[in-house]
């Protein structure tokens, strides 16, 4: 019941003290995102290296988040089990091995499994790590907490292509993988011995739990505001580098040093999207981030070079401010009990959606010559979250419900 405590006791209501455990949380959540979008970056390379067309390579990312899918959904499970604080260990650690095998992989199916796995491992992660953010931060600090943590996937997106640029002139590929298949089996081992909170068990997904979950319509209306949030982010990132590439004749290394300059802003918009959360409550600010950033991805597929910038780094800007909003409004759906079960749910369905089927959607019609079509397409898909969200109703008291 400590970490219970820790969520509603007065003396806790201050945020400061709190600051180095959610660090902790977030550097974690660094490497388990960046151990699932660095084939992005690398992929003009994989694709050379293994043979495979632009609609195989999306296909790869669309197998990532099957298993991330298949994991988040089953988390539920394995943390009532354990704890989540175990559950966090086993991520790292599992993520960690998966990145390994890939390095091992020569070929499309072998290396369609180990990129499966990598999807499990890195899915445990987030309903724990949700789980244990909130039970050690006061409810009135949520915005500002979860824009913290999501530091981690803002950084990922500016570290992944920059880094493995870097890399490349010293490692293939497959050693890249390796590296941060280490480091992420190292962060495992140091939140076994440091990490704090996540000592509650978690709650196993059950009949009466899913009926009250799915009896509410504000859960499918967030499922899919998070497939279109992701679209926005890592849906439209994971085939940037292809596109900028082969659509618009940039080299790997100039068009990957553009993505990770223009994924910077990112990290300072999450504070301001909490702040934003925060101050006029998520439906408000969930209503203003689809419709720019629907707007900026249409215009990613219209412009070319080097007009084409001006969306790339006003897009991710745009995007990333979704997740704070994203997880505050998610974290008022029913009670704190089932809270664990929404971010299970609405979680990996939008990963479905956003993080597979859109890159496969942007792939196969880059085979038939549209590519720029593909992501305005899924430009428009963003924009029509902004008439999802007026729809959205929220109960701030169900954050504080036992």
């Amino acid at each position: 019941m400590e970490d219970q405590k820790q969520n509603t006791a007065p003396g806790d209501e201050s945020f400061l003290p709190q600051l180095p455990p959610l660090l902790f949380l977030a550097s974690i959540f660094l490497i388990n995102f960046t151990g699932r979008i660095i084939f992005a970056p690398l992929m003009p390379t994989i694709e050379k290296d293994i043979s495979i067309t632009h609609s195989q390579a999306g296909s790869l990312f669309f197998v990532i988040t099957v298993g991330y899918f298949l994991s988040v959904l089953g988390s539920g499970f394995i943390s009532s089990k354990l704890t989540h604080r175990k559950t966090i260990i086993l991520s790292a650690t599992t993520l960690g091995i998966a990145l390994v095998l890939v390095s091992l992989c020569t070929g499309l199916w072998s290396t369609t499994v180990a990129l499966l796995l990598v999807g499990i491992g890195a899915g445990l992660y987030l309903p724990s790590g949700i789980a244990t953010l909130t039970s050690l931060i006061h409810s009135k600090h949520w915005g500002k907490a979860i824009a913290i943590h999501e530091l981690a996937p803002n950084l990922g997106y500016v570290l992944a292509p920059i880094v493995s640029e870097i890399l490349l002139s010293l490692l293939s590929w497959r050693g890249i993988s390796v590296l941060l298949g280490i480091i992420s089996m190292a962060m495992g081992a140091g939140f076994a011995r440091f990490g704090r909170g996540g000592h509650l068990q978690g709650e196993a997904p059950g009949f009466g739990s899913f009926r009250a979950l799915l009896r509410q319509p504000a859960f499918w209306i967030m499922t899919i505001l998070f497939g279109l949030g992701i679209t926005g982010s890592l849906g439209i990132f994971t085939m940037l580098p292809l596109y900028l590439v082969s659509e618009r004749g940039l080299e790997r290394s100039w068009a990957n040093t553009l993505i990770g300059l223009s994924r910077i802003s990112g990290i300072g918009m999450s504070f301001l999207a909490g702040w934003a959360t925060d101050r006029l409550g998520p439906k408000k600010t969930l209503v203003c981030v689809f419709f720019l950033t629907g707007l900026a991805t249409a215009l990613l597929g219209v412009f070319s070079y080097p007009w084409v910038v001006v969306p790339l780094f006003i897009q991710p800007m745009l995007a990333v401010c979704f997740f704070p909003a994203g997880f505050a409004a998610i974290s008022f759906i029913g009670t704190a009990k089932i809270r664990s079960l929404a971010v299970s749910l609405a979680v990996p369905l939008g990963f479905i959606f956003g993080g597979g089927a859109v890159p496969i959607g942007i792939g196969l019609m880059a085979d038939m010559g549209a590519f720029g079509l593909g992501l305005s397409m899924a430009g428009g898909c963003i924009f029509l979250g902004t008439l999802f969200s007026l729809y959205l109703k929220l109960s701030p008291s169900s954050s504080r419900s036992p």
